[in-house]
């Protein structure tokens, strides 16, 4: 019998390239509610839905790397501009801004996809957003991913950091146009360039209106309606930010008899050395879907 023959390591087939990992799916599309236009982007498939919220005068770009992650991990995630902020419409009636509104516009949301419920997650404004959905209609909201929520303690330190915006916007608007006309000089391309520079630029009629209906209206729930929320939730709180006061997530979390608490190393962790914060969310939301 012949010897097999040896292969010199020249002649050995070359190890397939590593498999690249591909970019889930992203479409833009928008609806209307109440007579305005409202925008959002899907990232991914399938039937585990997560829709993300972002904080005040930011926009739906904010969360998409968060998105995308997720996304890549089996779920289809939908980041979302509320009215006045992004791509959304943006009215100069300071009566359309308010929590309850937008809590109804999330759910409106939810319609126009289709979806009889979604894990609702957001950050500061969009957190508030999610309970006011949690509070409003609690079976469209399977799970709450509640980032910086702003509560009782951030009163005084928002108020401070933006009626000043809002005096600006009102009385001296050429300010806000200059800074908007600046911010629109900056190069795009840059995630986190884009998002400051989607929040610098702003027209001053529909930032006062928004501003005025925010900061004179419902913040949140109140302790008593946020103790019957049972929907399950994961807090995520930190120190240092007195906008978003440890104080206020970890009373939150507290309140509510399914909620969970993280607590970030500051309050920039999801954005910049996402990691933990990302698996915390992802493990979460897999067992909301789980039950």
């Amino acid at each position: 019998m012949s010897p097999a023959p040896v292969l010199a390591v020249d002649d050995l087939p070359a190890d397939p390239p590593p498999a690249r990992r591909s970019r889930p799916i992203e479409l833009s599309g928008s609806f209307t509610c109440d007579g305005q236009r409202l925008a959002y982007t899907e990232y991914g498939s399938g039937e585990r839905v997560v829709v993300l919220m972002h904080g005040i005068m930011f926009t739906r770009r904010m969360h998409a790397p968060l998105a995308r992650r997720l996304a890549r991990s089996g779920f289809r995630v939908i980041t979302f501009d509320l009215l006045g902020h992004g791509e959304s419409d943006r009215p100069t009636e300071s009566w359309r801004y308010s929590m309850p509104a937008f809590g109804e516009q999330a759910v409106a949301l939810l319609d126009h996809l289709g979806l009889d419920d979604a894990v609702l997650g957001g950050t500061s404004l969009g957190a508030n957003v999610a309970l006011e959905v949690a509070v409003a209609q609690p079976s469209r909201a399977r799970g709450l991913v509640v980032e910086m929520p702003v509560l009782d303690n951030a009163i005084v330190a928002g108020l401070l950091t933006f009626a000043p915006l809002l005096f600006a916007a009102r009385f001296l608007p050429v300010t806000v146009r200059g800074v908007a006309l600046a911010a629109n000089l900056v190069p795009h391309g840059s995630q986190w360039v884009d998002v400051v520079t989607d929040t610098l630029t702003q027209q001053p009629e529909p930032m006062a209106a928004l501003l005025h209906g925010v900061l004179f209206g419902r913040i949140a729930p109140p302790k008593s309606v946020r103790r019957a929320i049972t929907t399950p939730a994961l807090v995520i709180g930190h120190e240092g930010d007195p906008i978003h006061p440890f104080g206020d997530a970890d009373t939150l979390a507290a309140d509510m008899p399914r909620a969970e608490f993280v607590q970030a190393r500051s309050p920039v962790e999801l954005r910049s050395d996402p990691k933990r914060l990302t698996s915390a969310i992802t493990d979460f939301a897999e067992r909301c879907y789980e039950s």
